[in-house]
């Protein structure tokens, strides 16, 4: 299994933070993102990372050669990463993925440590993480799940009352639905559009993928300087 990390935006919602610094390098309690990441990653038991790259992309590479991780962490870059969005980048991670089952992150996750191996064990041979809850709106990542607790729905457009909760941007993957991703994922990869836009496709087609609900374990996605914050609070609870 190969960890693909996307670290290729700008987050331009977070300058002047990130006008110099890649904003999975930004610190959260004193330790960038990417560290916590990668550590998490390693505990876990996973020995392969690839990081899709772009905005200031020399100083991820500096920084991970600079960590010093047990991992084997190779680069892929996105050279329109300023027009692109996070569809784009994860089907430029495709060529690397042959024939592996994946696990998917986006890089700017602050998470506790004891998620992925939650995920890891999961039942079923694709799940993703969410957060059951009641009270989202706009911005939230929607998941509908159907009676078996299987996704049915995944889009922020998702009417709040039908929603189950709130996918958090990290998923697992068996091999063939790897396979079957990344040749949507090529489809669709000119629209300016989430990568979830192709999990719907691949689960209108038939794929199964499980939710794992990791009820009050912490894990925040920081796109907006409220939401460093409230990372930065969080980040004291973080196993």
């Amino acid at each position: 299994m190969t960890a693909v990390i996307l670290a290729a935006g700008i987050s331009s919602r977070l300058r002047p933070l990130t006008d110099n610094v890649p904003k999975c390098l930004l610190p959260v309690g004193g330790i960038p993102l990417l560290e916590r990441t990668l550590v998490s990653l390693q505990k876990a038991g996973l020995r392969n990372a690839l990081i899709v790259t772009g905005y200031l992309r020399e100083q991820i590479e500096g920084f991970v050669a600079r960590l010093g991780i047990e991992l084997e962490v190779t680069f892929v870059n996105n050279p329109v990463f300023d027009r692109t969005n996070n569809n784009y980048s994860l089907w430029l991670a495709g060529e690397k993925l042959s024939g592996e089952e994946m696990l998917l992150l986006d890089a700017d996750i602050l998470f506790d440590r004891r998620i992925i191996p939650t995920l890891l064990s999961s039942q079923g041979e694709n799940a993703l993480v969410i957060r059951r809850s009641s009270a989202l709106g706009k911005e939230e990542m929607k998941v509908e799940c159907d009676e078996q607790g299987y996704v049915k729905r995944i889009s922020k457009e998702i009417d709040p009352s039908l929603a189950t909760g709130e996918s958090l941007g990290i998923e697992r993957f068996s091999s063939l639905t790897t396979a079957v991703l990344f040749q949507t994922l090529g489809r669709r990869k000119d629209r300016y559009e989430y990568y979830e836009d192709s999990f719907q496709e691949i689960i209108d087609q038939g794929a199964k993928i499980r939710t794992v609900d990791i009820g009050q374990l912490p894990c925040v996605e920081i796109d907006t300087t409220e939401d460093l914050a409230a990372a930065e609070r969080l980040a004291q609870s973080i196993d």
